[in-house]
């Protein structure tokens, strides 16, 4: 079980985002979905020593906007999202969860 802090800020651009080690949230009541979701994205950071996380996600971030000219599609394309969108209904995912498992989404 990793730790990470939880922190409320209002005018938070989206619902929320993972930034080792917190998890930044909109709302004062967050969905377990939502946790779930940012939580996957912390393993992630942690699985590739955070900076290499971040570069990884801005150049497939990047690629796919040449890709797909749009920045939702760009964005639900990134292994990390289609990993984190796939299992954020499952609490129990990070439990079973392979070492690099972004990776089958890529």
């Amino acid at each position: 079980m990793e730790l990470y802090l939880l922190i409320r800020i209002p005018f938070l651009w989206v619902d929320g985002m993972a930034l080792f080690p917190f998890i930044l949230i909109k709302d004062r009541k967050p969905t377990l979905q939502l946790i779930t979701h940012e939580r996957i994205h912390l393993r992630q950071q942690i699985e590739l020593l955070i900076i290499p996380f971040y570069l990884w996600y801005i150049s497939e971030y990047l690629f796919n906007l040449i890709k797909y000219r749009n920045h939702y599609k760009s964005y639900r394309n990134i292994s990390f999202e289609k990993e984190a969108f796939s299992n954020e209904w499952n609490s129990k995912y990070l439990k079973k969860r392979k070492f690099w498992g972004f990776l089958k989404y890529y």
